[in-house]
């Protein structure tokens, strides 16, 4: 029996389809590890070892022992184990881990870049052993960003505040984002003036004229009006050229993103989920990869595909280079494996993505799209007064335009004319307008950018966005980024005081130093040390000579101190931007974000408790109002009882009787008869429940403040539901 094991178990369904093809036999078992079967302990630096050389120390990652039992008990009765995982760095490192946790002597190690019985059949043909410097280069990456976001968040939790983070290459990308910003927020606008003329021509046909200059002063355009009003205009110049469009090159990982981004309005996670689906479902080739490269027999099945379907005037082979240096030409583009299927996909998302593979796969294939332009110059008498244009495009043949007709555009036809043919002026006029700040990136726009700048690589894209995302750094206006205050505040202390670290140039250079390790050119131990050791230095300098971040800008001029009347500087809680006195902590003068007066009042205890007679206090906190039994001592580690205010309960109705109730959980009901060990009611995150030991159970129409240990015991007796899906009976391996 062989024994196969890829990451997923939609891959590995896949595959098993074509095994039996392949060998004429059924003793290949295939079966996933679902992902990293091991990874380094989760905010841990002592995970790694630095004096020994940046030794990781792995661990099996949570969930994942039942795999790695079935994994073991198959390989020892296997004749041979073969490890089919992705073909980049992070599916080699999986390959790795899985030798070593499985203590495999010698896998055979095969890789393919799409799931076609011919490839897989051609890998099986071609094994080889594990790419240790592929290895290498992810499990630098993996150490590297582990240290450098170590370092860099524990400062950041000094200075700035509790629980934000910075990392190796979400820092960067922050970094550009917020530097638009800036733009945006320095910019100036100024007025000026689009002067427009709607005219006839000789033969009556409309045409519209725009003047080339938009002149900054009013006076300027009506001067401009005023000539074209008294003597006319009349065309100078028509002329006419011949332009050629080319076919752009099968998508990249970048570029899908970029398209999938712009056309269907898909984030680059979603896009990578599906392409994966995709991929995994024998539909796609591989879909991380730099390389525009499409082998022969893929260029000759798309041009046959192209000769039937549109006609041989369409097909004209084209060969793409890549623009990046590191890019691997073994490896092809993102291109359908049959590309006589126009339409796959489990899901109309699925089916979206692909077909946009499908158009720009066979457009890459085609004839250049031949188009006439043609452009006509009028003037007026007077010589100072700019000339004014029309502009015209016509597709004269379509080309790969006839694939993909979304990037086509609309014709614009021109009338007939002449030079020196007079055109009668209907109307003029000068439509004020102002200029705008540069835009915001949107997510397929800050990709290109990073791409440009060489910092990422394709298979981080995704989690760059997915990252400043979840931090909270950045906001979704429509598709546009925009830094949140919390972005804006981190972003500023790291260019401040790491301006060389999260710079362009440093970032793109580790990242070329990643790819040597990977192609055998750098060493390991010596690229992390070169980097870390003076890294870290510049960490503890920093960690004791930056003050703590505590003003972000000063508030506007019209919102004083409401205390002190002295001039208020905005600072960063964890529930947003607020005005705070700038001579606090002498004054506590504080206002909201919009200008808001916040007490200063204490607050006053509704009343005491009954039983203990100490003070009851509604407050609100980060998740909603609550009670508070007794002060917060400052300085004292000992904090205050507090429970949450029912929802729908208005706070100022809550009264003191409410109050002790809400305190009462959680309540110990008793013990129970068989174990002894306490039955107690409470509420939490999914609502009130009961629990006995490691048995909750939630309660759907009984009062957690009323229920007593009998109705306790009738629940935890009645069976409990299944969750989720019955597992499916597993096939007995054949050897």
């Amino acid at each position: 029996m062989k024994l196969v094991i890829v990451e997923s178990p939609a891959k590995a369904k896949t595959i098993e389809k074509y095994m039996s093809d392949i060998s004429k036999s059924d003793d290949f078992v295939v079966r996933a590890s679902v992902g990293h079967i091991r990874d380094l302990p989760k905010s841990n630096k002592q995970a790694i070892d630095i004096p020994a050389g940046f030794v990781p120390h792995y661990e099996v990652v949570p969930g994942k022992e039942m795999i790695i039992s079935d994994l073991k008990k198959l390989s020892k009765k296997a004749d041979e184990t073969i490890l089919a995982t992705d073909p980049d760095r992070e599916g080699e490192a999986i390959a790795w881990h899985i030798k070593e946790e499985l203590n495999l002597k010698h896998p055979k190690r095969i890789v393919f870049h799409e799931i076609t019985k011919e490839a897989i059949a051609d890998a099986l043909a071609q094994p080889r052993g594990i790419d240790e410097n592929l290895v290498k280069a992810q499990e630098a990456r993996r150490v590297l960003d582990r240290l450098v976001g170590y370092d860099l968040s524990g400062l950041i939790w000094k200075k700035v505040r509790y629980g934000l983070s910075a990392g190796r290459v979400q820092s960067p990308a922050l970094r550009i984002i917020m530097e638009r910003e800036r733009e945006i927020r320095a910019f100036v606008p100024e007025t000026f003036y689009v002067i427009t003329a709607d005219t006839r021509t000789v033969k009556k046909s409309p045409l519209v004229v725009s003047c080339v200059e938009e002149p900054r002063a009013k006076k300027e355009a009506d001067r401009i009006i005023s000539a074209v009003e008294k003597d006319g205009l009349s065309v100078a110049d028509v002329s006419e050229s011949d332009m050629k469009r080319t076919a752009r090159p099968p998508f990249t990982t970048s570029t899908l993103q970029q398209a999938a981004s712009s056309r269907l309005g898909f984030s680059p996670s979603n896009t990578m989920r599906i392409a994966q689906k995709l991929y995994e479902a024998g539909h796609i080739t591989y879909m991380r990869t730099d390389s525009t490269n499409l082998g022969a027999p893929a260029r000759s099945a798309i041009l046959a595909r192209i000769e039937k379907k549109f006609g041989k005037e369409y097909a004209e082979s084209h060969v793409f280079t890549a623009k990046s240096k590191n890019a691997q030409e073994a490896h092809e583009a993102i291109r359908p494996t049959h590309i006589e299927k126009e339409s796959l996909g489990a899901t109309p998302d699925a089916k979206k993505l692909y077909e946009l593979i499908w158009r720009r796969a066979i457009a890459s294939q085609m004839a250049d799209a031949k188009l006439l332009k043609t452009k006509i110059v009028a003037e007026t008498k007077d010589k100072t007064v700019p000339q004014f244009t029309a502009n015209g495009s016509q597709v004269v043949f379509d080309g790969w335009l006839k694939a993909d007709p979304d990037a086509r555009g609309e014709d614009v036809e021109l009338p007939a004319v002449a030079a020196g043919e007079p055109l009668d002026v209907k109307n003029i006029s000068a439509e004020e307008k102002q200029t705008t700040p540069p835009p915001r990136y949107t997510e397929a726009g800050l990709i290109k950018e990073l791409e440009k700048r060489g910092i990422g690589r394709p298979s981080t894209y995704a989690s760059i966005m997915k990252t400043l995302d979840a931090r909270g750094y950045v906001a979704k206006e429509g598709r546009s980024l925009k830094p949140t205050d919390t972005g804006d505040v981190v972003s500023t202390f790291l260019e401040q005081n790491f301006p060389t670290y999260i710079g362009d140039t440093f970032t793109a250079e580790m990242e070329d130093e990643l790819d040597d390790i990977a192609n055998g050119k750098r060493e390991y131990v010596k690229t992390l040390k070169d980097f870390y050791i003076p890294f870290h230095k510049e960490v503890k300098i920093k960690d004791k000579e930056a003050g703590k971040l505590t003003n972000i800008g000063d508030a506007p001029k019209e919102f004083p101190c409401p205390i002190c009347g002295s001039p208020m500087v905005y600072k960063l809680s964890r529930q947003g931007k607020f005005m705070s006195c700038s001579r606090f902590p002498d004054c506590t003068g504080a206002r909201t974000e919009t200008g808001e007066v916040i007490s200063n009042e204490p607050a006053k205890p509704i009343g005491t408790h009954p039983d203990t007679g100490e003070p009851i206090y509604i407050l609100n906190g980060r998740f909603g109002p609550y009670v508070q039994l007794g002060e917060m001592v400052k300085g004292s580690r000992k904090k205050p009882r507090r429970s949450s205010v029912p929802a729908g309960k208005d706070p100022a109705s809550v009264t003191v009787e409410d109050a002790a109730l809400y305190l009462s959980l959680p309540r110990v009901l008793g013990d129970h008869p068989t174990t002894g060990k306490p039955i107690t009611a409470n509420i939490g995150r999914f609502g009130p429940y009961i629990v006995h030991e490691s048995d909750f159970r939630s309660l759907k129409t009984d009062d957690v403040y009323t229920i007593e240990l009998p109705r306790a015991l009738e629940i935890l007796s009645e069976e409990k539901k299944k969750r989720g899906f019955p597992r499916r009976a597993k096939k007995s391996a054949k050897k």
